[in-house]
């Protein structure tokens, strides 16, 4: 299932001292450049703070990523509420795609939030489940529209993101916006015939491929 479930509306302000503050920055940055596989003790060095240091705040590894991720939670969730506001249900599809690949592409960690559970961080887990039922509502608004293919499933979002990953970290800054080409063929792939597709722009050359 793909992830992804959260609330819509205002963010909750979260108290947060102020050491705990000025370490956020790293701690996002450290999730996005490598991804969540990243350990706390390197996490940790990243913030300029002791490990034992970074463990009094947050206990475990899922207490740190639900704190770094809060925010990104909410953006996942605007993006829902603004697709469904939407009144052609294929534009706000499409639109919801690509907000949420761009999400992937800015950040490596993101995608693989949304299919993780956070047992006590109530309020991400209450956005992240509001987030994916909206999203299952897209699908079928798409597909009423008779724009969407009758067998599209969440699953297929969950192969698109581990696609985009893999396409985002083998392109790097050499071809930053190749993902946008992968997003616009698989909408292809997703549509019934002839819907409206947004333009795509043609991504930069990339090195030739040498045999080994």
């Amino acid at each position: 299932m793909v992830a992804a479930n959260g609330s819509v509306g205002r963010p909750r302000s979260r108290a947060r001292s102020p050491g705990v503050g000025a370490m956020a920055p790293s701690r996002r940055s450290a999730y996005a450049t490598e991804g969540l596989d990243v350990s706390m003790a390197a996490v940790a060095r990243k913030a300029g703070v002791g490990k034992a240091t970074l463990s009094r705040r947050f206990p475990t590894r899922e207490d740190l990523i639900a704190e770094v991720f809060a925010d990104r939670m909410d953006a996942y969730a605007v993006a829902v509420a603004r697709a469904l506001a939407d009144p052609d249900p294929w534009h706000g599809f499409t639109g919801f795609i690509h907000a949420v690949c761009a999400m992937q592409a800015a950040d490596r960690g993101f995608a693989e939030v949304l299919t993780m559970t956070f047992p006590t961080s109530k309020a991400l887990e209450e956005r992240r489940a509001e987030a994916y039922h909206g999203f299952l509502e897209l699908i079928a608004r798409a597909k009423a529209a008779g724009h969407l293919r009758d067998d599209y499933t969440d699953q297929d979002m969950v192969i698109l993101l581990m696609a985009n990953a893999g396409v985002v970290a083998a392109t790097g800054d050499a071809a930053p916006h190749t993902w946008r080409r992968l997003v616009g063929q698989m909408l292809r792939a997703y549509a019934t015939p002839a819907p409206n597709f947004p333009h795509w722009s043609r991504p930069p050359r990339l090195p030739p491929c040498t045999a080994p």
